[in-house]
């Protein structure tokens, strides 16, 4: 009877440690996969920040701008456009400046413009001087005034940081696949003779593994929703800290990530599973005893 306890108090034990081990590592990747998705959100946020002007053409009627304008938000490219008037644009380099230089030439130099903000996929100088050709050929602009070594800059930043992002999480990603076979390995450890002794009554492969899976499959679920929220309550403490990273998110991205997690969980319990209990199917009787 004591045995008995004993036997169920290991067995509980393992299930346990099993499930806190893989609950973990999936935070680690959940962690790992939030910084990728506001990675890319802040990337494309500061790509369609990046404005270029149309300098217009002198003595433009208004209806013509505002049809140009309206042909211009219906592109591919255009995420934003915004006219700027003689006025506006004075008054903002005034502020710019510190100074009335409209006042001191006793004129206004600048010329009525449109500043657009591209979509982040289109935020490269090579889709740049393609969109550039394309605008000059309207007989409104004048110029395309835009600050290509900006552009290079914030893209080679942001490729630098994806490139060494990426490599994080393929390095983690293996850990993490180690450490759940590792773990999930040592708890059908203790079953290896009841799995031989399966086999010698004549129980086929399947029969044999699939208790086994089922059970990593419920542990893979329950690992998976706990750290689901955990990941829940950082994304609410992060939050708190910084308010402003809510713009970057997404609730219908976050519920895709989320079920991608549960489903990450259950595949990598279950795989382990398998390969696990195919280790001791396939175990030599004189192995059993020293492995």
């Amino acid at each position: 009877m004591a045995e008995n306890k004993a036997g169920s108090s290991r067995l509980r034990a393992s299930y346990i440690t099993s499930i806190i081990s893989i609950t973990l590592v999936l935070f680690m990747l959940g962690l790992l996969g939030l910084i990728i998705l506001h990675g890319k959100k802040l990337s494309d946020y500061v790509r369609e920040n990046i404005s270029i002007s149309l300098m217009l053409k002198e003595n433009i009627p208004d209806d013509q701008v505002l049809n140009y304008m309206n042909r211009l938000k219906r592109t591919s490219y255009v995420k934003q456009a915004v006219f700027v008037s003689r006025e506006q644009a004075a008054k903002e380099l005034s502020n710019d400046l510190g100074e009335d230089f409209v006042q001191f030439l006793g004129y206004n130099p600048l010329p009525a413009s449109i500043d657009l903000q591209l979509r982040a996929e289109y935020a490269n100088t090579d889709s740049i001087s393609r969109i550039e050709k394309q605008l000059l050929t309207s007989n409104l602009v004048k110029e395309v005034v835009y600050q290509k070594s900006l552009i290079d800059q914030v893209n080679a930043n942001i490729s630098k940081i994806s490139l060494v992002i990426l490599s994080f999480s393929l390095i983690l990603l293996v850990i993490s696949i180690i450490l759940i076979n590792n773990t999930i390995k040592l708890s059908i450890y203790s079953k290896r003779f009841l799995i031989r002794s399966m086999q010698l009554v004549g129980a086929t492969e399947l029969f044999i593994r699939l208790p086994f899976i089922k059970k990593s499959i419920i542990h893979g679920v329950i690992a998976s929703v706990i750290a689901i929220l955990l990941l829940i309550g950082s994304l609410y403490i992060a939050r708190q800290r910084i308010p402003e990273i809510a713009a970057l998110q997404d609730s219908k991205q976050f519920a895709v990530f989320f079920v991608g997690v549960l489903l990450l969980g259950v595949i990598l319990s279950a795989l382990s599973t398998w390969f696990s209990v195919n280790k001791f199917l396939r175990m030599k009787i004189d192995n059993l005893y020293s492995n």
